[in-house]
């Protein structure tokens, strides 16, 4: 992987850079759409493609490995053909899914144990397992296996955990470092910064990630449930850590303002259900707002979808013929909203990245900011 800085905005830390893989370059900022079970919720991959066309999209160890099984990816030839996706994708290493899982798993220094959400059946994750799978599922930028803290969270047990992270990811790189590539391109490997909400924590796991040397660097357990502020500060006290010529992942961040407040503080990749999951409930993000097309104010609006026109489907619909398709259940609606937040999400980075180019990002991203606080 090579990464390139090419702009800086002159009033805030945004930056505009490219990260070269085997699989194609990724121009930042940029947000991955979420393909948890190696495909995108609700599109198929040519849709993805021709209407949204994102550099790089994101897949799930955790869920990968329990279906269909990381051999059955690798018999495919890697992950890329089968789902049948050129382009770069990264795999999170399940450490979120874990912590998503409190009441059925236990962690201890070995790894974690935890029961399936599927069968129930009991599986156990090592540093070192979650590394090989990865490596044999064959995407280009892989996560080293972390424990995502909850919020609130006890000081020591944050400190505790930080540090069993630090001692894992030394387990991660060694597992890395002694397999040859499987499916002949290179992979990367990201570690984690933790530390949950309080400086000190943040600082001492970003000098500590920073100093791997690794080719990318990611931020964890953030977006779990702590005001937006506080996400903010610990992104900011990291970012002024981590070192400027390689890329910085906030992972499973979050709304269309998250992502041009965390650009100005220095991130340049994301990732979020966000989208997805609140086009299948009727949510759509906006320029100008967000819209509930479910609501009655919509069934005689016969207007695009968004004037923004993103992708075909805000000038080919209207928003009463949505709402239409909600009130009846029927799935070409939930199809529509997800290309439309979708198709927005990689509108609004990519707008972000211009901006960043031109020497305008801040006012832009404040009027963004204000516009996008609406509910219309």
């Amino acid at each position: 992987m090579k990464f390139s800085l090419e702009h800086t905005d002159p009033r805030t830390k945004a930056r505009a850079c490219k990260i070269k893989t085997d699989h194609g370059t990724i121009n930042t900022p940029i947000f991955m759409p979420v393909g948890t079970a190696a495909t995108v919720k609700g599109i198929d991959q040519k849709v993805l493609k021709n209407e949204i066309n994102p550099d790089i999209i994101l897949a799930n160890n955790y869920h990968l490995y329990l279906r269909p099984g990381p051999e059955v990816i690798s018999n495919a030839g890697g992950i890329h053909k089968f789902m049948n996706w050129k382009s770069p994708i990264l795999t999170d290493s399940g450490g979120y899914q874990v912590y998503s899982l409190s009441a059925n798993r236990k962690i201890k220094e070995e790894g974690v144990k935890f029961k399936s959400h599927i069968d129930g059946s009991y599986h156990f994750f090592t540093p070192e397992r979650a590394i090989s799978i990865q490596q044999s599922i064959g995407a280009d930028i892989i996560m080293a296996f972390d424990e995502c803290t909850p919020y609130p969270c006890d000081y020591n047990y944050a400190k505790k955990s930080m540090h069993m992270t630090h001692r894992w990811l030394k387990r991660c790189f060694n597992e890395f470092n002694s397999n040859d590539p499987i499916h002949g391109y290179s992979q990367t490997l990201f570690p984690i910064v933790q530390g949950s909400v309080y400086k000190d924590l943040r600082i001492q796991s970003a000098e500590y990630i920073a100093e791997t040397n690794a080719l990318g660097n990611a931020i964890g357990g953030l977006s779990v449930g702590e005001p937006a502020e506080e996400m903010y500060a610990m992104t900011e006290v990291v970012c002024n850590v981590l070192p400027v010529n390689k890329p910085r992942y906030l992972m499973g961040v979050g709304t269309p303002i998250n992502l041009l407040e965390n650009i100005s503080l220095g991130v340049d990749m994301f990732d979020c259900v966000m989208p997805t999951r609140n086009a299948r409930n009727g949510m759509l993000f906006t320029a100008h707002g967000t819209i509930n097309i479910k609501n009655e104010k919509w069934k005689n609006d016969f207007s695009n979808i968004d004037d923004g026109n993103h992708s075909y489907v805000d000038s080919y619909y209207s928003k009463a013929y949505l709402r239409h398709l909600f009130t009846v259940k029927e799935s070409v609606g939930r199809q529509i909203a997800t290309i439309h937040n979708l198709a927005f999400y990689m509108w609004l980075v990519r707008e972000a990245r211009t901006h960043i180019i031109e020497g305008d990002f801040l006012e832009w991203k404040n009027l963004m900011v204000k516009q996008m606080s609406n509910k219309l």
